[in-house]
């Protein structure tokens, strides 16, 4: 065989099969969902797929867009530690948990937007700019709005884009401090088991029709780290938990959890 065919053969089975998986396809059809799930071995590459052209589709980030946002927020100094306070100014949301103090964990962990958009303020739109091209994360339109751009559709990214970006954080091969990665690490916990540690962040993109509830995390295993990012239809608030279960299902259904 020519050296050139060789070498693009070479290229070629480096890349994982992104083939219909049908278990994970099954957890759709039951839930009567469209939507699409990426679930990635970090150390093998093994990656099952639901819907691979939804999964190359981008989407707004919404909250998902908090482990980024922290770890750039960290980074420059917006922000030193999980504990670090923000004071509310009174102004009431719909949420009742924004309607107090936040800390960063506390803030992460019930997805406070006033919080982030304080820190967008500090940050300044170069860094936020630049840490997403250096990530490769979706696609960032100018100009954009500094408190909104996550929220807003300025930001679009698609389910493969989350799970390499999160292989990059788990792996630590982006430009932040082991400080930033150790602080986000932290706040991600979900869940903890003898077996695995879940880390993941919860998403709703509401300004879109119909919206698009995200899921984005990773789970480590005794022997592995799989990261995964779900996205699907969720017109109604009532269906969130649906980004969760099909996620765990899908984990389970895979033998990752039990």
């Amino acid at each position: 065989m020519h050296p050139l065919l060789l070498t693009l053969v070479a290229v070629l089975l480096s890349f994982p099969v992104l083939a219909e998986d049908s278990d994970i396809a099954s957890l759709f059809a039951e839930a009567d969902r469209e939507g699409t799930l990426v679930l990635s071995s970090l150390r093998t590459g093994e990656t099952f797929i639901h819907d691979d052209a939804r999964a190359q589709h981008r989407f707004s980030p919404a909250s998902t867009f908090k482990i980024f946002n922290t770890l750039i927020a960290l980074e420059a100094k917006a922000i030193t530690r999980a504990d670090d306070r923000f004071i509310w100014d009174g102004q009431h949301y719909s949420i009742p948990d924004w309607n107090r103090d936040q800390t960063l964990a506390s803030a992460f962990k019930v997805s406070c937007v006033w919080c982030y958009q304080a820190l967008a303020r500090r940050v300044g739109a170069a860094p936020y700019r630049e840490a997403i091209r250096q990530a490769a994360y979706g696609e960032l339109s100018e100009p954009f709005e500094l408190t909104e751009f996550w929220l807003d559709g300025s930001l679009r990214v698609s389910a493969i884009e989350q799970v390499d970006f999160i292989k990059q954080v788990v792996q630590r091969t982006l430009p932040f401090s082991a400080q930033a990665y150790d602080t986000l690490r932290a706040i991600m916990v979900v869940e903890q088991t003898p077996a695995w540690t879940l880390r993941a962040k919860t998403g709703w993109s509401t300004r879109s029709s119909p919206s698009i509830g995200w899921y984005l995390g990773y789970v480590e295993t005794r022997d592995d780290t799989w990261v995964f990012a779900i996205n699907l239809d969720l017109p109604e608030a009532a269906d969130l938990p649906l980004r969760q279960r099909l996620t765990r299902a899908a984990l389970q259904a895979k033998g990752i959890i039990e």
